[in-house]
């Protein structure tokens, strides 16, 4: 078992950023893939980033520019640094780790930007 537990969730003004933090605990061996998703109601979850198996990143076209993932694997830890909030950012961001077919979740955190 894995588990993850975020931090850094809140309340922004549109232009604003904040930094998400995600530390992983447990069995973490060959979880090499490590990023975040966010939902917002009624909608599918989404990629916003991730380091792939091979160590490079995907990162969604809606927040190239402004969101930058990083991580710390001695701590085992993934982080994503948003700038220049917008609206349309908001959602529940939750961070993932994944081998193979095994995925887990953090708890999420809510991140809502206002206008």
């Amino acid at each position: 078992q894995v588990q993850l537990v975020e931090s850094g969730g809140g309340l922004v003004q549109a232009g604003g950023s904040l930094r998400l933090s995600c530390v992983a605990s447990g069995n973490t061996f060959g979880f090499n893939v490590m990023g975040w998703y966010r939902q917002v109601p009624g909608k599918q979850r989404e990629l916003v980033a991730e380091f792939t198996s091979g160590g490079s990143t995907n990162i969604a076209d809606s927040v190239k520019g402004r969101f930058t993932i990083s991580r710390d694997n001695a701590k085992k830890s993934v982080y994503l640094q948003m700038n220049s909030l917008k609206p349309e950012d908001t959602a529940v961001y939750y961070c993932y780790t994944r081998r193979m077919v095994q995925w887990f979740w953090g708890q999420g955190t809510q991140v809502t930007v206002s206008s």
